[in-house]
């Protein structure tokens, strides 16, 4: 935020910003059918679980609450992230935590982070 602050000030020169080393990995799932017609209010279970991978934060795109469950409501549903020493790591994670979350029609590729 400091960063994006002395950006609107003219000031970033000024700034030392310390980036973290750690690679990350981001695995979008998505319901059954999109980018094209797909259903919504289906329930997703798992996130919990998934959370409690080192260094996963799961990121909700197209979710919403229906009578204390938690659904889909679009295409693009989570984004499971995960950082790690290095890109393979991050990859292993996110994957591993992408597929402890479930949800009818739930698909995600298979590539991301592939060399």
């Amino acid at each position: 935020l400091d960063l994006l602050v002395a950006c609107t000030e003219d000031r970033v020169a000024a700034e030392s910003p310390a980036w973290d080393q750690a690679a990350a990995c981001c695995v979008v799932l998505t319901s059954g059918g999109y980018p094209g017609k797909y259903a919504t209010g289906k329930e997703i279970v798992g996130i919990e679980e998934a959370e409690k991978i080192d260094g996963v934060e799961i990121f909700h795109a197209g979710t919403r609450q229906d009578s204390g469950r938690l659904v889909t409501a679009g295409g693009r549903v989570l984004g499971v992230t995960a950082t790690g020493s290095d890109l393979n790591a991050a990859r292993s994670a996110a994957y591993a935590a992408a597929r402890l979350i479930g949800f009818d029609g739930v698909t995600m590729r298979s590539d991301i982070g592939a060399a």
